[in-house]
């Protein structure tokens, strides 16, 4: 079907007619429209009106970040939904490194990404480390290919150099502000003739390449939101595709590069919609068949705000050091931005997250992150990868490195990989990562705690009798019987022969024990730091009540 007009009545009826196409996911709608009106003209752009099929071939897609700062979580779902897209459809996944504006590049950046992506199984099917058949795959390594590119433009007539200095510009800006208008180019020198161009050539002013806009609005089908309709003549004068140091803006690079990359689908963030259509009119320019695009909706902060890579607790890197696992965070991510029918919360390996995949059902709304449901998430897979005897053992060889790297003082914790597997296993429960058992209030099980004489002071008997009676008792348990339930029997049974309440007992053991006001039960702390150590911690405390004795009689609290 051929559309021809420029009344804005029938433009008006042919989206409707789209958009019932689309719901309806009729196949092989041609739509071209032409302008027939200064005043009016809209869709420059011929395409096939259809929903993704089940059946789709020779897939190729690409994730293009700037190594401007660490990968982030938005950036990571980017990422991931395209590898998911081409892995489902058998197709290819290309690592594209956009490095065009150079005053904004973090040295080392790349590589971080790199590694990020690994960490978390994207691996790229080409790409600046893989290699392949259309690198190089780093755009400043493609200066020659954009500027060539750039002049088959100009000769064309789509494409302009602009001469207008920056000085001017600000005033434009300016003066659209003062005047409450949308501040843009005004395409001036749009219209500069070829004998004008030539002297300012001659007398070497810098310039930089524009692309000329079509006016009027242009449809295109986005595959997740479907037709969507922009005019960005109405808000955008003229872009720049070469500034003035020969780099490419993104608009071009990413365009040449697509093309040129074979890109058969174009996964992007939502931010990136509304320059769709000066894309696809660079296509057209270049006599060119564009890619089918679908666009992602935006990840947000739990506040709204948009994410960024200046904050440190969205970068994946940053879970990886915290001890989440690859697993948690892809799962945490593909359950907030959709793409899998309904929400769940079981986790899944990515091979099957690759089957389950529909770009069909990704969210269309925003989305806001929660980081605090990746620990659901963590500890979900911590207590399946613990179920194998061999993923325990690395679990084990894991936290004995990180106790040893932290705690570098003497002490007389065990690290045994039986001690270690059994505090593991008594933790399944409640740590959401293994490096819960190295904050403040789990130190104990490490590090033994100095014993100070003033904790007698406040329990009301001879401090000598406090700790033999339990010493004797803990001494005929086997270590079998080292548990909640026999421990607990144990305490209450002492507390009681020496007189002393069970609560202020329980405070006691938990100071000699731990150096701690409050944590974990006390049955629950010596079960974990296991017989020996409960009884060398004891023998230590019974140590200093004697010295404490031998200075001063007790005469009960002051």
């Amino acid at each position: 079907m051929v559309l021809e007009s420029g009344n804005k009545r029938f433009f008006k009826c042919c989206k409707h007619i789209l958009n019932h196409l689309w719901q309806k996911q009729h196949d092989s709608f041609l739509l071209v429209a032409h302008s027939t009106n200064k005043d009016f003209s809209w869709v420059r752009y011929s395409s096939t009106l259809s929903k993704l099929s089940e059946t789709i071939q020779n897939v190729r897609v690409r994730f293009a970040p700037s190594p401007t700062g660490q990968l982030h979580l938005g950036g990571l779902r980017t990422a991931l939904y395209n590898y998911l897209f081409a892995k489902k459809h058998k197709g290819m996944f290309i690592l594209r490194i956009e490095d065009t504006d150079q005053t904004r590049l973090v040295p080392g950046a790349v590589e971080q990404l790199e590694n990020m992506l690994s960490w978390t199984g994207i691996r790229p099917d080409e790409g600046p480390s893989s290699g392949g058949h259309h690198g190089p795959y780093v755009q400043s390594q493609r200066l020659s290919l954009y500027k060539e590119k750039a002049k088959d433009l100009l000769e064309n007539g789509t494409a302009y150099r602009c001469f207008c200095t920056e000085s001017r510009l600000k005033l434009l800006r300016k003066e659209a502000l003062r005047l409450r208008e949308i501040p843009k180019y005004d395409n001036r020198c749009r219209g500069l003739s070829t004998e004008e161009i030539q002297a300012r050539l001659k007398e070497n002013q810098p310039y930089v390449v524009r692309f000329k806009l079509e006016d009027g609005p242009l449809t295109f089908l986005d595959q997740i939101y479907g037709p969507i309709t922009l005019n960005i003549s109405e808000t955008e004068g003229d872009p720049v595709i070469i500034k003035s140091d020969g780099y490419p803006t993104y608009h071009l690079a990413c365009v040449v590069d697509d093309y040129s990359m074979e890109i058969s689908h174009v996964l992007r963030g939502v931010e990136w919609q509304v320059s769709t259509p000066k894309h696809l009119m660079m296509y057209q320019a270049f006599g060119w068949t564009p890619p089918v695009f679908a666009h992602l909706p935006l990840l947000l902060n739990r506040d709204g705000t948009k994410l960024s890579k200046r904050q440190g607790d969205i970068h994946v890197e940053n879970f990886k050091n915290e001890g989440y696992f690859p697993e948690a965070v892809i799962n945490f991510i593909v359950n907030i931005g959709g793409g899998f029918g309904k929400h769940q919360r079981k986790l899944f390996p990515i091979e099957e997250l690759i089957v389950k995949f529909n770009l069909e059902k990704v969210n269309v709304n925003s989305c806001r992150i929660e980081v605090e449901k990746m620990k659901d998430y963590n500890r979900q897979h911590l207590q399946h990868i613990m179920e194998d005897e061999n993923n325990l053992q690395d679990l084990v060889n894991q936290l004995k490195n990180l106790v040893l790297e932290k705690f570098t003082e003497k002490s007389h914790t065990d690290l045994s990989d039986k001690h270690l597997k059994k505090i593991l296993l008594l933790n399944k429960d409640r740590m959401d990562s293994i490096y819960d058992l190295l904050s403040p209030h789990m130190n104990y099980l490490w590090v033994t705690p100095t014993v100070n004489a003033e904790i007698f002071r406040e329990l009301g008997t001879d401090s000598e009798k406090v700790v033999p009676m339990l010493l004797s008792r803990l001494e005929l348990l086997k270590e079998s019987e080292f548990t909640r339930q026999e421990l607990t029997s144990v305490l209450k049974d002492v507390s009681n022969q020496i007189g002393l309440k069970y609560n202020l007992y329980m405070k006691f053991l938990r100071s000699v024990l731990s150096n701690l006001k409050e944590g974990p039960a006390v049955v629950e702390m010596m079960e974990m730091l296991g017989k020996e150590t409960c009884i060398l911690r004891l023998q230590d405390v019974l140590g200093v009540a004697r010295e404490n004795n031998k200075k001063h009689s007790y005469h009960g609290p002051d």
